[in-house]
């Protein structure tokens, strides 16, 4: 048995990590895509009410000041948009509390980046060639499949997400083994989504196949634009290999006020559930009220990846120093 100050991970498996930053390196160094750096310890942070943070006190006089460890660096991402930096990426790590286990550690690297002009099938086909060339090497050539959230939904669960009846998902819930989805969820449609779609949906997903799943529900992308045929649709998409999703992008929404009303219904959201209060990044609105350029942005996660590039079957093996003993 290893001792406890010893790595969680193999040698073998920090140089597979290493080179895989080269690679992502490369890749966007062709593309002249610019690297950035922004801060990981923020005065603001987001008002996702799924996500939750770690916050610390600044006691610097002479004031007393709450900074929080960024759960993504996207709004100082958009500011350099904004400020005309034009397509740039950043590897960082990013936190989320209470998240831990097998796909799960609270301090996690992430690979995010930012394209000038490219619309949402442009970034997909860009994320596809990105992935399936880093896990190649691999012996892994995934396929890769484009399907809208919607018909994903229908075609595994047989219920329209567009359309929420509590009755009919309640039923649904009741007859397919996941019945606390009633308790869980209540009448909130967007965590009935989420709750059937990590239950029933992924688990659906043929393996060794690459998703991405475009078209989510509006009521689930806070920081994508709608589409202007079907404000009920967002152009958001994800990526998924094995049923394990990797990554979230969006075509960014631009819109300072759309922005700030989406901002202040997660907040009165957080202060209904009785979730930690979180102000709006004024510094965000401000740039977007600057002019953001028309771009499209993803975050991959990856030690995910590394998981599948290694054949590992949780991420405290692709971690040098997981929670367990950092």
């Amino acid at each position: 048995m290893a001792a406890a100050w010893q790595p969680a991970c193999t040698i073998e498996h920090l140089r597979r990590r290493a080179q895989m930053l080269a690679a992502i390196r490369r890749f966007f160094d062709q593309r002249q895509v610019l690297e950035v750096e922004t801060p990981l310890l923020c005065r603001t942070t987001g008002t996702d009410p799924q996500l939750n943070f770690f916050s610390s006190v600044y006691l610097a006089p002479p004031t007393r000041q709450t900074l929080f460890l960024q759960t993504s660096p996207e709004f100082a991402m958009k500011r350099l948009l904004a400020a005309g930096s034009g397509s740039i990426y950043q590897i960082c790590k990013a936190f989320r509390n209470g998240e831990a286990g097998r796909f799960h550690n609270p301090e996690f690297t992430i690979l995010e980046w930012y394209r000038v002009g490219f619309d949402l099938q442009q970034l997909m086909a860009e994320v596809a060639e990105l992935v399936r060339s880093l896990l190649a090497a691999d012996g892994l050539p995934l396929p890769a499949i484009q399907i809208s959230y919607r018909q994903l939904f229908l075609d595994s669960v047989g219920l329209d997400p567009l359309v929420f009846q509590h009755e009919t998902y309640a039923a649904y819930a009741a007859g397919h083994g996941i019945a606390e989805a009633t308790a869980l969820c209540g009448n909130d449609h967007a965590l009935w989504l989420d709750f059937i779609f990590s239950h029933r949906v992924q688990p659906a997903m043929a393996a060794g196949t690459l998703y991405l799943v475009y078209g989510y529900p509006a009521i689930q992308s806070s920081l994508a634009r709608n589409r202007s045929d079907d404000p009920r649709v967002s152009e958001r998409f994800e990526v998924f290999v094995n049923g394990v999703e990797l990554g979230n992008g969006f075509f960014e929404l631009a819109d300072p006020d759309e922005q700030e009303r989406r901002f202040d219904r997660e907040i009165a959201y957080r202060d209904r559930n009785g979730l930690p209060a979180v102000a709006k990044d004024r510094y965000l609105l401000e740039a977007l009220a600057s002019g953001l350029p028309d771009c499209s942005g993803v975050a991959l996660g990856l030690d995910r990846l590394l998981m599948l590039a290694t054949g590992s079957e949780s991420i405290a093996e692709v971690l040098a120093f997981p929670l367990a003993n950092a």
